[in-house]
C-alpha cells in the first residue's frame, strides 16, 4: 500500500502521515456532512517522532503512509496528545509495530490509555510545559484541559513554530488539499465555525484561558497542524482570532427560528414570526428540522441573538425532532440567548410550556408570552407571531 498512499511534507522534517475518511457523516451526533481526516504526523528528527495515530479503520493507511518516507519500525517516540479513539485508535498497532523508547501522554492522558490499552509503565507522563529533545529539535507539551477532554495537551515544535494542536482549531472536512491555502476560504469558514460551536462550544471558558496562556508563552505559531481538517499555515493567526471571537459568545442582531410542524400549522406561525423579526429589524433565519439537522442549528446559535422555538403537541409532549435539537443544544451551554416559544395543537398543547422550560435551563431569556394556536392559525393568532417577532427583535436591538 506504500505506493498507493504517501507521506505529504509539511516542513523540512514534519509529515501528514494521516487518513482521508470520505464516508463518515456522525460525530457524537455531530452531522459531518464533508467527512474528516484523521491527522497524524511524523516528525524525522534524530528521534523519529509520531504525534498522534489515527482511527482503527485506518491503520493501513497511516502505516502506508510512515512507510513511504521511512521502516514504521524506527519510531523512536510517540506522543499521545489526546486519548479519544479517534486519535489513538491504531496506537497499540504502532507500539508493537516499533516498540518505541518512549510514548508521551499528560498525567490525565496516561490514566486514560491505561484504561483503554493497558500500558501501563509503558506511559511516560509529561508535565505542563515540559519538553523533550528529539536531538536535531524540541518538543514542548502544553496541557490544555477539557479543550476538549481533561487529557487534551498540544506540543509546540520549536525549530519549525509548528504546533501540534489536536483538537483545537480544527474541522471535519474530507480533503486532499491538506493546507489551508490551498482550500476554498468559505468552506474553511464554515466548517471551522460549525466544528468550534458543536465540539468546544460548552468549553469556551477554559478555550478563553488556553488562549490567555498560549499567549503568554512568547512563542510564534507559523504552522498550527490540527488531528481534523487542514493544516493553518496561510495566517495561522486568523483560526486564533475566530477562536478567542466564537469563545466570547458575542451575539447579533440574528434571531433562529427552530421547528417542525405536522400539518403545517406551526410552519404558518413560524413564518409569521419571521416576518415580524424582520420588520422589526432583526436578520431571520427560519431553521425547520425536517430539512435541518442539529448540528447545524447549533452551528447557527454560535453568533445568534436570539432563538425562537415552535413545536406542536404530539401525545402531551413536544414533537420529537424539538426535543431532540433542545436537548443537544441544552448540552452546548450557549450562553447569553433571548428567546420565545410558539406552537399549534389540538386539544391539550403543552409544548410550549415545555419549549419554555428547556429555554430557561439554557439560560435563555425569555421575551415574550408563548404564541399558540388550536388546529390551524387564524388572522388574529398569526398576528400574534408576528408580534412576538417584533417584540425580540426590538429586545434585541436594545440590549
Amino acid at each position: 500500500m506504500k505506493d498507493i498512499f504517501h507521506a505529504v511534507a509539511v516542513t523540512d522534517r514534519v509529515y501528514w502521515v494521516g487518513a482521508v475518511d470520505w464516508t463518515t457523516r456522525n460525530f457524537h451526533g455531530y452531522f459531518t456532512s464533508r467527512g474528516t481526516t484523521y491527522n497524524a504526523f511524523l516528525v524525522m528528527s534524530e528521534k523519529v517522532t509520531l504525534i498522534d495515530t489515527v482511527k482503527a479503520p485506518f491503520r493501513d493507511e497511516m502505516f502506508a503512509r510512515i512507510a513511504s518516507i521511512v521502516d514504521p519500525g524506527k519510531i523512536d517516540y510517540v506522543v499521545s496528545n489526546h486519548s479519544e479513539p479517534d486519535h489513538t485508535g491504531c496506537l497499540k498497532d504502532v507500539i508493537d509495530a516499533a516498540r518505541p523508547e518512549k510514548v508521551f501522554a499528560s498525567k490525565n492522558g496516561a490514566a486514560a490509555l491505561e484504561r483503554l490499552f493497558g500500558l501501563g509503565d509503558q506511559v511516560s507522563v509529561v508535565a505542563d510545559g515540559g519538553s523533550v529533545s528529539l536531538g536535531d529539535a524540541n518538543l514542548t507539551f502544553i496541557e490544555t484541559r477539557m479543550c476538549h477532554w481533561p487529557d487534551s495537551m498540544v506540543s509546540y515544535l520549536h525549530e519549525d513554530e509548528l504546533l501540534f494542536s489536536q483538537d483545537a482549531f480544527g474541522m471535519h472536512l474530507a480533503t486532499y488539499q491538506l493546507f489551508d491555502d490551498e482550500c476554498d476560504e468559505a468552506t474553511l469558514d464554515f466548517e471551522a465555525a460549525k466544528y468550534y460551536a458543536n465540539i468546544l462550544l460548552p468549553l469556551s471558558s477554559f478555550v478563553i484561558k488556553t488562549l490567555d496562556k498560549a499567549g503568554s508563552l512568547g512563542v510564534n505559531f507559523r504552522i498550527i497542524a490540527p488531528d481534523h481538517g487542514p493544516i493553518w499555515r496561510r495566517d495561522p493567526q486568523k483560526i486564533i482570532d475566530a477562536y478567542a471571537r466564537w469563545s466570547a459568545q458575542v451575539r447579533t442582531d440574528k434571531a433562529i427560528v427552530v421547528y417542525d410542524t405536522m400539518w403545517k400549522s406551526t410552519e404558518l406561525m413560524a413564518r409569521s414570526v419571521g416576518e415580524g423579526l424582520t420588520a422589526g429589524g432583526a436578520k431571520a433565519k427560519l431553521m425547520p428540522l425536517e430539512g435541518s439537522h442539529r448540528s447545524d442549528v447549533a452551528m447557527e446559535i454560535l453568533d445568534a441573538g436570539a432563538l425562537i422555538v415552535g413545536s406542536p403537541t404530539l401525545n402531551k409532549q413536544l414533537f420529537p425532532t424539538l426535543a431532540d435539537c433542545l436537548c443537544y443544544l441544552k448540552g452546548l451551554q450557549p450562553k447569553g440567548l433571548l428567546g420565545a416559544a410558539f406552537g399549534s395543537h389540538g386539544w391539550s398543547g403543552e409544548a410550549t410550556a415545555l419549549i419554555e422550560a428547556s429555554l430557561g435551563e439554557m439560560g435563555v431569556e425569555i421575551v415574550s408570552a408563548p404564541a399558540k394556536s388550536r388546529h390551524a392559525p387564524d388572522t388574529e393568532e398569526l398576528q400574534q407571531c408576528y408580534a412576538l417577532g417584533q417584540a425580540v427583535a426590538a429586545k434585541l436591538k436594545n440590549r
